[in-house]
């Protein structure tokens, strides 16, 4: 009985990792604001969110890694990424996006359960992708996109800006910019929190 009740606490999340997910969500939601907010704002800009967004967040992420290492966690994060964009107003496919990919990027963590650095890096990247379906989306279905984004508020100035200034190819930089950025954002934080990472036995 006792190896089963220590199996499923190491498992399971118990209230105090619950609270700990909450409050480093909510860093990251900041976080990803102050990355982003200067590029969402203007219509020219605003394709680079995404990255601004990953840039800040690495650490946060990974130190919320450490504290927790278990399953769902991540997912959680995700979760409320999503249902945070979404009552904002923001396309629905960010928020899928975010909950989609926190969903990918905790098993991907798992797979190195939590404590291998690289692959943790690799979770990183994977979730920070979620802020780029909206362009994707954008770019797959503009109409559709801008129906939406009408209805939630955006002005037709603001999109059609948007339009002049999107190039076919740029789908592709937003993607690989993000990639990179969230790889630097995560290698960075890696340096910032090695003794952390030391703590909790984190291995490269």
């Amino acid at each position: 009985m006792m190896s089963k009740q220590h199996g499923t606490t190491q498992t399971g999340l118990s209230v105090k990792d619950l609270v700990t997910t909450g409050i480093f969500t909510a860093i990251f939601f900041v976080f990803s604001m102050i990355g982003g907010v200067f590029f969402a704002v203007n219509p020219v800009l605003t394709f680079y969110m995404p990255l601004g967004s990953a840039l800040l967040c690495g650490p946060v992420y990974l130190l919320l890694v450490t504290k927790v290492h278990k399953r769902w966690s991540i997912t959680i994060l995700g979760l409320i990424m999503g249902i945070i964009w979404f009552v904002t107003g923001m396309h629905w496919a960010l928020s899928l996006g975010y909950i989609g990919m926190g969903f990918v990027a905790d098993l991907v963590a798992g797979i190195g359960q939590y404590k291998n650095k690289t692959i943790n890096m690799i979770s990183y990247m994977l979730i920070s992708l979620g802020a780029v379906f909206t362009y994707v989306v954008y770019f797959i279905d503009p109409k559709g996109w801008t129906g939406t984004m009408l209805k939630n508020g955006t002005e037709q100035s603001y999109i059609d800006a948007m339009n002049a200034a999107a190039p076919s190819w740029l789908l592709a930089v937003i993607i690989l910019g993000t990639l990179l950025i969230a790889a630097f954002s995560a290698w960075a934080g890696g340096k910032m929190l090695k003794k952390q990472f030391e703590k909790a036995g984190i291995t490269a």
